[in-house]
């Protein structure tokens, strides 16, 4: 599972947005002392199934400042939090004989995939599908239990939160494979925003970072839809060689929506003086792939590492 790290643009933003610490004295090695945020991936999904009301507590209770959800539509332009427009890795859709028939076969950022797709399901049939865990090393016995929740569900959940424990809980969406929704019909981008419209979070001030690994959309929040919401622009790679190089080929050396228009540049194009400036442009942010600020050499990203 490959790990991300948030970079922001300005020092100042970290430092407005994260756990606030009087003490004269700098107790950490930030740039200004204070506390890093501490954003829950996913929610607490080391322990409960990813994207779940329940991951989201559990992760608050353990005094995260932010969660993070995976947003994707379903067929009655509902946004839900999952991990990928495809289903069976985090639900027990497949065990659900009347949705046999639902399972089909999608490109997603020029893949193939044979799975039960979110927007192929109403929020109201989804309601009938439960979330697993997504990984065999971790713990089983909650699968089956928790729903699928609305990003509406856990914008309610951040806000009563942040009343109850006397402190901001902040929501860290992404946009999951905008380009693959547009060519299904779902307005991925224009739902996110009305619902932080409605929740009066459309702003700066907001504790809200909307993310994503392509860039068009995020420019369109910016320049289009003229959005001043804090934005953060992913960075991926495909793998890391042996030696330690970042390799760039697809699915996932390109922003999916730069290889539709035939831009040549990679991720690693972005990490260029001339990248971040152009990326500057529109976002706050960057959240780039942990090999990325701390090179290592390994014979794959999945095994032993050496530093």
């Amino acid at each position: 599972m490959k790990n991300y790290f948030l970079l922001l643009a300005a020092a100042g933003l970290l430092g407005a947005s994260a756990c606030q610490d009087d003490d004269a004295n700098p107790k950490y090695p930030t740039l200004n002392g204070q506390a890093p945020l501490v954003i829950a991936h996913r929610g607490a999904s080391g322990l409960l199934p990813e994207h779940t009301l329940e991951a989201y507590q559990r992760a608050i209770d353990q005094g995260a400042d932010f969660i993070e959800q995976d947003l994707v539509l379903t067929k009655d332009q509902v946004l839900v939090c999952r991990h990928e427009p495809m289903l069976s890795g985090t639900t027990n859709v497949a065990d659900l004989a009347q949705f046999a028939g639902r399972k089909t076969t999608k490109m997603v950022d020029g893949v193939a995939y044979d799975d039960w797709f979110v927007g192929d399901f109403t929020l109201a049939e989804l309601r009938t599908i439960k979330a697993k865990q997504a990984f065999a090393d971790r713990p089983q016995q909650f699968n089956g239990l928790y729903n699928i929740p609305t990003f509406q569900e856990v914008i309610d959940l951040a806000k009563a939160q942040s009343t109850a424990k006397g402190r901001t809980i902040g929501i860290y969406p992404e946009t999951k494979h905008p380009t693959f929704h547009e060519s299904q019909g779902l307005p991925l981008t224009s739902k996110l925003l009305d619902a932080l419209t409605a929740a009066g979070w459309n702003n700066r001030e907001a504790p809200v970072y909307v993310q994503s690994f392509e860039v068009s959309n995020l420019r369109a929040i910016r320049d289009q839809y003229k959005s001043t919401v804090k934005l953060v622009q992913l960075y991926d790679a495909y793998d890391v060689s042996p030696t330690g190089v970042l390799v760039m080929q697809a699915p996932n050396g390109q922003p999916y929506d730069f290889v539709v228009s035939g831009d040549p540049r990679t991720y690693n194009d972005l990490a260029t003086d001339a990248g971040l400036d152009f990326v500057k442009t529109y976002a706050d942010g960057i959240g780039p792939w942990k090999p990325f600020i701390q090179p290592y050499a390994t014979a794959t990203v999945m095994g032993t590492t050496t530093t």
